[in-house]
């Protein structure tokens, strides 16, 4: 599978998914660690693709996204944004409906994170 078909292929099996520097527990950027910060405080199940492991997909889904930096976050296959529009969109409540609607939020315990 070449790698754009892998990307679309991520992004429709997973109705959350964050595309980082990093993991969830081990961010390596402060842009990946606050968006990845504000889906765990709302107990986001979602996934992730860690771009440092996976230079494929690092150089191939900002000109598929047309969007050049990273984390990416989609929802519902949707690109949503990166670190400041994903705060932004936090701060004016405008993400959790958004999260709701993928039916992504658990109701108790830690956030469900898997690797794509």
């Amino acid at each position: 599978m070449d790698t754009l078909e892998k990307i679309k292929q991520q992004i429709s099996k997973n109705p959350v998914i964050l595309y980082m520097k990093g993991s969830p527990l081990m961010p390596n950027c402060g842009f990946s660690a606050r968006v990845s910060h504000i889906l765990n405080r709302h107990h986001t199940a979602y996934a992730y693709v860690d771009i440092l492991e996976n230079p494929d997909i690092r150089a191939t889904l900002p000109g598929f996204a047309n969007w050049p930096t990273f984390p990416q976050l989609y929802i519902q296959g949707e690109l949503v944004g990166g670190c400041d529009i994903v705060a932004e969109m936090d701060e004016n409540q405008e993400l959790l409906p958004m999260l709701l609607q993928a039916d992504a939020i658990i109701e108790e315990g830690e956030p469900s994170i898997i690797e794509a």
